[in-house]
């Protein structure tokens, strides 16, 4: 049975926010499978801020060509097989691209993991808690190396990383702050997160609220947005803090992206780290195990934003942008 495949590919590199025709919908059949290929469906895909990136300007991986699929995280299951390492029903996760199906070869660009099926725990899970963001924020929380009593400050905490990090956090003793964009997501990281504090940086006085939330002075920051806000937090940065660069998402859409003065880094003898993910391929079983008994015995809570259909994929990254998401935002297919 012939198969037709829809894919987003990118059209032009976005200025801002996407426009219309910066992703081109357009369908092809899917090819017949050779030796050594497999077949898999994507039921779901992770819409992450570096997506954005990965549109504009080559990284730690190259921009994604004029012309091509764009590149995405997603979770699929194979329907076909002519793969020695796969079968029909094997689940994976990685880069998947924004299209209804993947053709698996030999070659490790889709950078994929096969994931189980556990009782009682959804698929999405594995783009969430026990995927790239729970997995950045474990290891980017090891860098941190956080101690009892210490004060720790995580800005995008309401989102897919942040939520998590602060809440490792709090496993390992600290006084967490997060710092969100409205009142129902700093409620969401307070009540139900465990966060000590909770900071609307969209107040006027949300500077100053946070000086009253870290009374005792900053110990860590984990970093995910740059610009004003963490310059705010440098600036109440302990001697010797430690400073963790998952993002700078404030600057993602932006032609000149707010920068930050590091002056400060001198005086409070701060150490800054910047990390990659991919860099800790080696681990991931290690860490997700562990994240997966933390959200077993109810130390890790999560929450999902789910958007329906490929075609809105362009519209749920600009909500990466706008603070449309609380939580994990998924595209299902």
């Amino acid at each position: 049975m012939s198969l037709t495949n829809r894919q987003l590919r990118l059209q032009s590199r976005p200025k801002g926010l996407l426009a219309p025709g910066d992703l081109e919908l357009v369908e092809s059949p899917v090819p017949e499978l050779k030796d050594g290929q497999a077949l898999a469906q994507v039921k779901y895909l992770s819409i992450d801020p570096t997506m954005r990136v990965w549109m504009a300007a080559d990284s730690y991986l190259p921009a994604v060509a004029i012309g091509e699929v764009m590149r995405a995280g997603g979770f699929a299951e194979v329907v076909e097989s002519h793969h020695p390492g796969y079968k029909k029903g094997d689940r994976v996760t990685g880069l998947t691209g924004l299209q209804e199906y993947v053709i698996i070869d030999s070659s490790a660009k889709h950078f994929l993991q096969k994931v189980p099926k556990i009782p009682f725990v959804s698929d999405t899970v594995f783009l969430g808690v026990l995927g790239m963001n729970g997995l950045t924020a474990f290891f980017g929380m090891e860098i941190a190396a956080p101690k009892k009593g210490e004060t720790l400050v995580v800005s995008a905490a309401a989102g897919a990383t942040g939520s998590i990090a602060g809440q490792i956090g709090k496993i390992h003793g600290c006084r967490v702050v997060g710092i969100a964009g409205t009142d129902e997501k700093c409620a969401w990281i307070t009540k139900d997160l465990g966060f000590d504090a909770a900071i609307n940086y969209k107040h006027p006085d949300w500077k100053e609220k946070l000086v009253a939330a870290a009374p005792n002075g900053v110990d860590i920051d984990f970093e995910n947005v740059g610009g004003e806000i963490m310059q705010e937090v440098l600036s109440r940065m302990n001697l010797h803090g430690r400073v963790v660069v998952c993002g700078f998402i404030s600057g993602y859409t932006k032609e000149a992206p707010n920068m930050v003065s590091l002056g400060t880094v001198i005086v409070k003898r701060l150490r800054i780290q910047g990390f990659l993910i991919l860099d800790y391929a080696a681990r991931f079983m290690e860490a997700a195990t562990q994240l997966g008994q933390w959200k077993m015995f109810g130390k890790l809570k999560d929450r999902e934003t789910i958007v329906e259909g490929l075609e809105k994929v362009p519209d749920a990254i600009n909500m990466l942008f706008t603070g449309g998401n609380t939580g994990k935002l998924i595209v299902k297919l």
